[in-house]
């Protein structure tokens, strides 16, 4: 699930903490075949029936939250297989053709181990939760190596670490359940930090790219000389940041973040180009077409500034998807588009006659170089 819909499920349980309600949280640890939702998506059950966030199209709520009910009453996490293709169970007429298990859990202010996994969550920490599916016991990982709780015999302990720190390690990890050597399933859970978009420009197209973004639940920088367009009302939940161009060495952009390049300003956007070349970030995009960014380079070159091909095989440009975008908000879409593709491994074409699963029509390819990139 994005970092909106944690955040969002985060806030519900805070609140009605404070209200003195008990939850449980339901979380989807396997799919097989074709579902709506994957792995590590989470539903918030409150103890009067509320819920927060979606586990599957609609079809799953209502069983979840009973069952979800009852362990809130006794404590006791529990696994249910949901078959998705059997239509006469849901009464849907629409059944996914695949089949879910949901394990859910109470939500106990007294266990560290909840309560650490919940921080991480709600801090944005890179850490893994590490829950056998056949047995007790959870160990939490940390991206730095630390461990907290407790994982028996050492075989799957040591299991669920190498696999916690292998996943961690990804540029997108994604929560997944793994066989251990004796057989035993494992859900890896995976907490992250928000994705970071950077912004190179404050103008009228980076207000609708800012806000879609942050609806997404990324962390948005905009960084512009012209201190008047750096306010909340055209950037709502963005970090904003007055630089000029000769200022842009007092800004390292986060770790993992996408930067794009859209000034409108030869000049400031060559100044930016090469600081975000140089800033090690594993995407940068330039809007406009291919010649553009093309002479942005040559300017740099003829300054005595190249680029490595490692360097120059992280820039995008065009930036987007290639929608026939034309309005700001039709150019938003096609950027936030591709780069929800890029983050996890899609090539972004079209689903129409993808046979096998909706999740699977990925290809892991390397980010083309400059110019491979489709239009908008």
């Amino acid at each position: 699930m994005n970092a909106a819909e944690t955040r969002a499920l985060l806030d519900a349980l805070n609140a009605a903490t404070e209200r003195g309600q008990r939850a449980a949280i339901a979380t989807v640890v396997g799919v097989q075949g074709s579902a709506y939702r994957r792995e590590g998506t989470r539903m918030l059950v409150l103890d009067d029936g509320a819920q927060v966030c979606m586990l599957s199209g609609g079809c799953l709520e209502a069983e979840v939250v009973e069952v979800a009910l009852e362990v809130i009453r006794s404590g006791v996490p529990t696994i249910t297989h949901y078959d998705l293709s059997e239509d006469a169970t849901w009464g849907l007429g629409i059944g996914c053709g695949g089949s879910v298990d949901v394990r859910v859990e109470r939500v106990d202010a007294d266990d560290p181990v909840m309560g650490a996994w919940l921080a991480a969550l709600g801090q944005g920490e890179l850490a893994a939760l590490a829950v056998p599916l056949k047995g007790e016991g959870r160990l939490l990982i940390t991206a730095d190596g630390e461990t907290q709780g407790h994982l028996s015999p050492a075989l799957l302990r040591d299991f669920a670490v190498q696999a916690a720190r292998e996943r961690l390690g990804q540029l997108e990890p994604r929560a997944v359940t793994l066989a251990a050597p004796d057989g035993t399933p494992v859900f890896i859970d995976i907490s992250t930090p928000p994705p970071v978009l950077v912004l190179y420009g404050a103008g009228h197209d980076a207000m609708p790219l800012s806000r879609g973004a942050h609806d997404l639940g990324y962390e948005v920088h905009v960084i512009d000389p012209r201190g008047a367009y750096l306010t909340p009302g055209r950037f709502p939940g963005a970090i904003l940041h007055d630089l000029a161009p000769e200022d842009l060495g007092g800004f390292t952009p986060p770790a993992r973040a996408s930067l794009l390049i859209m000034n409108h300003h030869l000049d400031r956007d060559r100044v930016c180009l090469h600081h975000a070349l140089n800033s090690g970030a594993p995407y940068v995009g330039v809007l406009g077409p291919l010649s553009r960014a093309q002479g942005l380079l040559d300017e740099l070159e003829a300054e005595g500034v190249t680029f490595s091909d490692a360097e120059l095989a992280r820039l995008r440009a065009p930036v987007g998807l290639r929608l026939g975008a034309e309005a700001p908000e039709e150019v938003a879409l096609s950027i936030l588009a591709e780069l929800m593709a890029w983050r996890r491994g899609y090539d972004g074409g079209f689903l129409s006659g993808h046979a096998g699963r909706i999740h699977d029509a990925h290809t892991h390819a390397a980010s083309p170089a400059l110019g491979a990139s489709p239009e908008q």
